[in-house]
């Protein structure tokens, strides 16, 4: 009786849809190794916001290599930031501008607007990608 009921429970369970794909990001000019840089992946609705994909790790002076993990297929923006007091979070200053640096896809940054999504926007498949951007100060 256990058997017929366990296989209705999985045949009633929901597709996960198809399995994500990693995007390891090369972040390069990060200035020192305290810290660490966070990358978050975002789709176009939720780019300069929290992002549903990320990833972190310790900084390392030059180039800092994140992997973000099980990314669907779509189209992306990554953003990210150099952590470098560990407090979490993209500090910033009295005007609301970030005061550690911070990196989009394609190099996507000006310095006197946010970068739009249509710059930094990448697609990822089913395979995974590399791809690469630059720590800036926005300062």
């Amino acid at each position: 009786m256990l058997l017929p009921a366990a296989l209705l429970v999985t045949a009633a369970a929901p597709d996960a849809g198809p399995p994500g794909a990693a995007i390891e990001i090369a972040v390069t000019n990060v200035e020192s190794s305290e810290g660490r840089v966070h990358i978050e992946i975002c789709p176009e609705r939720l780019f300069l916001k929290d992002c549903p994909y990320v990833g972190e790790a310790p900084a390392r002076q030059g180039t800092t290599r994140v992997i973000v993990r099980n990314v669907p297929p779509g189209r992306y923006a990554a953003q990210g930031y150099h952590d470098r007091d560990g407090d979490g979070k993209a500090d910033r200053n009295f005007l609301g501008l970030p005061t550690e640096a911070v990196g989009f896809s394609n190099n996507a940054m000006t310095r006197l607007a946010k970068p739009r999504f249509g710059d930094a926007a990448f697609d990822h498949g089913t395979s995974d990608q590399r791809i690469t951007f630059e720590m800036k100060k926005f300062l």
